[in-house]
């Protein structure tokens, strides 16, 4: 059974920063493409940044710089370290992985971001 359980959202301010954490059972990470996006109510979801199986990353434009994905093989972890914050990033902020061999999709439950001025 995948699971995948995200932590490390919260409630900061302005040019703060948090990493976000993706833990993962079930699906290897190391082969998988794994990435995150987050939602906001009434709004399209919005791709983050992904990391493909082949090991390139892609990030959308308006995050570049700021926003950094990155995994730990040997835990099985997914990660998103964002800096800068502003308060257009609050967010439910969701990971998904895509296992390489089944191609099936999947996703934690999210875990909220909320950036005030």
């Amino acid at each position: 059974q995948v699971q995948l359980v995200e932590s490390g959202g919260g409630l900061v301010q302005t040019g703060e920063s948090l990493r976000l954490s993706c833990a993962a059972s079930g699906i290897p990470l190391s082969i998988s493409t794994i990435g995150w996006y987050r939602q906001v109510p009434g709004k399209q979801r919005e791709l983050v940044a992904r990391i493909i199986s082949g090991g390139n990353t892609n990030y959308a434009d308006s995050l570049k710089g700021r926003f950094t994905i990155s995994k730990d093989n040997a835990r099985n972890t997914a990660y998103l370290q964002m800096n800068g914050l502003k308060t257009e990033d609050t967010a439910v902020y969701r990971c998904y992985a895509i296992h390489p061999v089944s191609k099936g999709e999947y996703w934690g439950r999210g875990t909220q971001v909320t950036v005030s001025s």
